[in-house]
């Protein structure tokens, strides 16, 4: 499975560019600054008139020109910042940052004038969207807005310099990629141990400031008429907060079950390899024995859990080694899927401005994310790319946001996202669901499929990716939602951070924790406020889609064999939906892919069924759930 990526209109924001001029930069943010030349002064009426239409039509158009013009500039300014990371290029980022967000909050504020008219939906829905459109808005208040662009840009340099140096040795230093190797490949508790509590000492530095972006972020959304920056991201879905966490519950229990038995078997074959004094059968699961740094996809412990005489599956790590494929390889590889479907290739700036491989001389935020520079055609991708089975999947991932953000491009600037943000990463995830070992062997990577019978150990590896997954993608923003509501303390960010992870995923921390830890800081999206719900809603939604689509394919097999590659005929049902953007309610886009206008999980257990069947097989003698 492809690795979570970063994709957010705040993230286009911070996300393109070559060199950005300082001057430029100042210019934009004394411009965002000062009045808009966006007001009802254009107008012959005087500003205590009643608005009109045409008047806000008129607003909004201009604000719309304005912001994409300031999203420009800030993406290439994040661009330079991510790939540059020095303390200049952060605190360029951080000015570009604020000049988007100051100049959001004036416009968003000046916009209240049109509240009450009677407006066209598409005009209606860009005034909606115009104050969603930054994931931590900004206060009025200057000084507030310069802080708070600080405090972001130094949170995300930090994550980016992340390092660990075992025993205080500088030569020994580490940072997360090899950290990661650590989590991935040993077998040995201690060893895990140590790069787990290594990695999570770079987040206790990150909390005060962390606390006081929570502060600023929600005075902004008060000041745009939202009770918490939570009740804010949860107003972006075309449904009144309440009833979006009530179809996230509804969602949650849905899958629950097949979560559990998958914990179940994981936990007691777990048992096996490290004893049940270190992995006790009616307990969470310790977090540094599931193969990944926050314990969110297990498939890297894939060999410990492996069915008796099951056989692995596609060596595809070997295959792509042996035929000495390389980084920028495996991207022409994901972009040949996607012109198979009918897509025209990616432009030629793409192989020129994209990063593929992590560069020896400097540090990178190696986050896998994908890049629409222009908003038009400079798209581009940010990947660390290693001859992987997992990044050969990511790549056709993170290319499947890149495809999403061309076709929605020709779209006014405000409707130039994806139906809600769960689409992005369902998009890119879709795809991934079609690197099946028959893709595979049509592409010349392996010579021979694996039968059907062998289907449980490759259902197996795909779970230890997809349904491990599922609480975490869920957990992450209930725990932010409740520190921006208040709900949770300052003072309590560890141990509610602990018990949501207790209560959704059933894993504890291998060590004592407390306050003066910050393990939700160790997690990127944290620190780069990526609301998080979007990877729970893709998880959901990109087995409704692979499942239409295979559909549309004509394909009647199992879900877990089928691949749209080559398919003209699902290439063009799903580039009706892409072209849709943002210019509709989501239940519109989700219609035009899957004939339903509800999220459904049905097709995620049926894909799963025969594991689960196979799970509570393995599961009986052994207890299933945690105190």
């Amino acid at each position: 499975m492809p690795s979570i990526a970063s994709f957010q209109r705040s993230s286009l924001q911070r996300q393109l560019g070559r060199v950005v001029l300082f001057v430029v930069l100042m210019t934009a943010m004394a411009r965002a600054q000062s009045p808009m030349k966006i007001n009802p002064s254009s107008s012959t009426k005087p500003l205590g008139a009643q608005p009109t239409v045409a008047e806000a039509k008129r607003f909004i158009e201009q604000a719309e020109t304005r912001l994409q013009d300031l999203w420009i500039k800030s993406g290439r300014a994040s661009w330079v910042a991510e790939n540059f990371i020095t303390e200049d290029t952060e605190s360029i980022s951080a000015d570009a940052d604020q000049a988007v967000k100051a100049a959001t909050a004036q416009l968003a504020n000046q916009a209240k004038r049109f509240d009450r008219l009677q407006l066209p939906p598409d005009v209606a829905r860009k005034f909606k969207l115009l104050k969603l459109s930054v994931d931590i808005p900004a206060p009025h208040d200057p000084a507030a807005q310069a802080e708070l662009a600080k405090i972001a840009a130094s949170l995300d340099g930090d994550y980016g310099k992340g390092t660990w140096c075992p025993d205080d040795k500088k030569e020994n230093c580490k940072q997360l990629p090899d950290i990661e190797k650590i989590l991935a490949k040993s077998h040995d508790p201690k060893e895990l141990l140590a790069a787990w509590q290594g990695w999570h000492t770079i987040a206790p530095p990150m909390r005060k400031r962390y606390t006081r972006l929570v502060e600023l972020g929600n005075q902004g959304a008060k000041e745009m008429g939202f009770a918490d920056v939570g009740a804010m991201w949860r107003s972006n879905y075309d449904m009144p907060p309440d009833d979006f966490s009530k179809e996230l519950d509804r969602l949650w229990i849905q899958v629950r079950p097949l979560y559990v038995s998958l914990h179940a078997y994981v936990r007691w074959k777990l048992a096996e390899q490290y004893g049940k004094d270190v992995v006790p059968e009616d307990a969470p699961i310790p977090a540094h024995l599931l193969g990944n740094m926050w314990a969110q996809e297990w498939n890297n412990i894939y060999p410990l859990l492996a069915p008796a005489n099951a056989k692995t599956g596609p060596d595809v790590d070997a295959a792509l080694k042996a035929k000495n494929i390389d980084a920028k390889a495996m991207v022409h590889y994901g972009e040949a899927f996607f012109t198979s479907l009918g897509f025209e290739p990616l432009p030629s700036t793409f192989w020129e401005r994209s990063l593929f491989t992590k560069p020896r001389d400097r540090d990178v935020v190696c986050h896998s994310s994908a890049w629409s520079i222009d908003y038009k055609d400079d798209l581009r991708i940010k990947m660390c790319i290693e001859p992987t089975a997992e990044d050969f999947a990511t790549v056709h991932h993170e290319l499947g946001h890149n495809f999403y953000q061309r076709a929605y491009n020709n779209l006014p600037p405000l409707f130039q996202n994806s139906a809600n943000d769960g689409f992005h990463e369902a998009i890119g995830d879709t795809i991934a669901l079609s690197v099946t070992p028959e893709y595979l062997q049509k592409i010349g990577l392996i010579d021979t499929v694996p039968p059907v019978s062998e289907d449980i150990a490759l259902l197996l590896q795909r779970s230890l990716d997809k349904v491990a997954f599922l609480p975490f993608g869920l957990l992450v923003d209930q725990w932010r939602w409740k520190v921006f509501s208040g709900e949770i303390k300052p003072a309590d960010y560890n141990k509610s951070w602990w018990e949501l992870r207790r209560k959704y995923q059933g894993v504890a921390p291998p060590i004592p924790r407390s306050e003066d830890d910050f393990d939700a800081g160790a997690k990127y999206h944290v620190d780069a406020n990526v609301p998080y719900t979007r990877y729970f809603l893709a998880t959901i939604l990109q087995f409704q889609f692979h499942r239409a689509l295979c559909k549309e394919a004509g394909y009647t097999g199992p879900l877990n064999r089928c691949s749209i590659y080559g398919n003209k005929a699902a290439g063009a049902k799903l580039a009706k939906m892409l072209a849709i953007g943002e210019s509709r309610p989501w239940p519109d886009a989700l219609e035009a892919m899957t004939g339903q206008r509800q999220m459904d999980a049905t097709a995620i257990l049926d894909y799963f069924a025969p594991l689960k069947k196979w799970l509570d097989e393995q599961n009986a003698g052994h207890k299933v759930g945690w105190n």
